[in-house]
């Protein structure tokens, strides 16, 4: 296993602007480092001429100012170390939320020694500081990305370390063991009880199954936080445009008798059972001699492969044609998941299936029409994508690829301790090192650097 990685925050006083671009009735702009209170107190002027740096207040009315000039009236809020977000000193200036006070505020404090921040800084420094692991600091920009109210309380459930618990809790007794195993070697000839004993040998397949547990979950995890890409497929005249009008609840696609009358992509985000999902209208899938719609058809193709799931619709009037017949095929041989949705269930409510229905992942019988059906679709499609289990965003759930991938590799490693654990316990304890290690890159215990700063860096500048 490495050694614990020792990291600083970086030196000096970090500045931004924390709010979004645009006019808002507030903007703030936000300085931290151990300089923050001497730059605030150089730029602003107390409305009761109070000195900022002495006294214990933690808001204050008054003015930013250069020189004679003054920019704007602020309130300014301060929280010092070590009882702030970064555990450093902390000064929010709380301006007028123009986009040139803001700037002209951000320009004075960098003349008086600040630095710009970069992307994340503000929470890195947080994780270097001990305020949060990586566990908790990726929750930040997870909140912040939210799209639905369900991937809130996922993110939500990760901030109050509910994830991190559970790494802990897995952890602790892998420490144990591992402490156990070592003694094994290094004191061969002390008079010790039996430390590798088939007692310890279950307590590892019980933490090996608590990862297998957490790692059958992770698709929840992912699916709350970046939603899934749903392709609406099928054959001109089917009722595509109809059914991606009815999932939206408006009439987003146009529709008419005519085939071929959707020419591109549409693409529209819904919430399905607290899951953003990017639902997709196609072209319909046919041979055509008009460009613009072959241009479609190919577009569509292109699309299927890339989605999480299709919705292959057919219609119930006659559900079983050598087109549809053809395209099942087609769309059967992608690498996903592809449902069958009959259409227009309200001209023929019990449809005779085809034979190869049965090859689908499931079958719903719809209305897009009366909207017979959809709520039942919406539901199954949920369940469909969360893998068939009944997830709450606030369960303990892997949000992020890098942490799916650590308990993968940290989970082998204890599967090939398991498989040999009658082996010398120098092996032994290779595997164990490595799971340890490879459980620390979630918490950020053993992450490596330039892991850290590509993490970093897909925060906004001033969070």
């Amino acid at each position: 296993m490495a050694p614990p990685v020792t990291r600083t925050a970086s030196e000096g006083t970090i500045a931004a602007i924390s709010t979004p671009p645009g006019e808002g009735a507030i903007g703030i702009v936000r300085l931290s480092g151990p300089d923050a209170l001497r730059i605030a107190a150089a730029v602003f002027h107390s409305s009761r001429g109070l000195d900022i740096r002495h006294l214990r207040r933690r808001v204050y009315h008054g003015e930013i100012r250069n020189g004679a000039e003054t920019l704007d009236e602020v309130l300014l809020h301060i929280m010092r170390a070590p009882h702030s977000y970064t555990r450093e000193d902390v000064v929010e200036i709380n301006a007028h939320g123009g986009a040139e006070p803001l700037q002209a505020i951000l320009e004075l404090v960098l003349e008086q020694g600040a630095r710009l921040a970069e992307p994340g800084e503000f929470t890195k420094r947080a994780f270097l500081n001990g305020r949060l692991d990586l566990v908790q600091a990726e929750a930040v920009i997870d909140r912040i990305r939210a799209k639905t109210r369900a991937g809130l309380r996922a993110a939500n459930a990760a901030a109050s370390g509910a994830l991190s618990q559970a790494i802990a809790g897995m952890r602790e007794p892998l420490l144990q063991a591992l402490a156990r195993i070592e003694a094994s070697v290094d004191f061969p000839d002390e008079d010790l009880p039996e430390l590798v004993t088939p007692e310890l040998r279950a307590t590892l397949a019980a933490i090996a199954a608590r990862m297998e547990t957490l790692l059958a979950a992770s698709d929840a995890g992912r699916l709350y936080r970046e939603g899934a890409a749903v392709i609406i497929a099928g054959r001109p005249n089917v009722g595509k445009s109809s059914l991606f009008n009815a999932l939206l609840r408006d009439a987003r696609a146009i529709v008419t008798a005519r085939p071929g009358t959707t020419r591109d992509l549409l693409e529209e985000v819904i919430t399905v059972q607290g899951i953003p999902i990017r639902l997709s209208d196609t072209a319909g899938l046919r041979h055509s001699d008009d460009e613009v719609e072959r241009i479609g058809v190919d577009v569509a193709r292109s699309a299927l492969n890339a989605a999480d799931a299709v919705l292959f619709v057919v219609e119930a009037t006659d559900p079983a044609t050598p087109e549809d017949e053809a395209l099942a095929g087609d769309l059967l041989a992608l690498e996903v998941p592809v449902f069958l949705v009959v259409n227009k269930i309200d001209l023929n409510p019990s449809p005779a299936l085809s034979s190869w229905a049965d090859r689908f992942a499931a079958t719903w019988l719809v209305s897009a029409k009366s909207g017979d059906g959809l709520q039942a679709l919406e539901a199954a499609l949920a369940k469909q994508l969360l893998g068939g289990a009944a997830m709450n965003p606030s369960d303990v759930l892997l949000n992020r690829v890098h942490q799916r991938d650590s308990l993968r590799r940290a989970r082998q490693a204890l599967a090939r301790l398991l498989d040999n654990f009658g082996a010398s316990p120098e092996f032994l304890s290779i595997d164990l090192r490595e799971a340890l290690a490879a459980l620390g890159e979630i918490t950020g215990e053993t992450t490596a650097e330039d892991v850290l700063d590509r993490i970093f860096a897909s925060f906004c500048i001033g969070k």
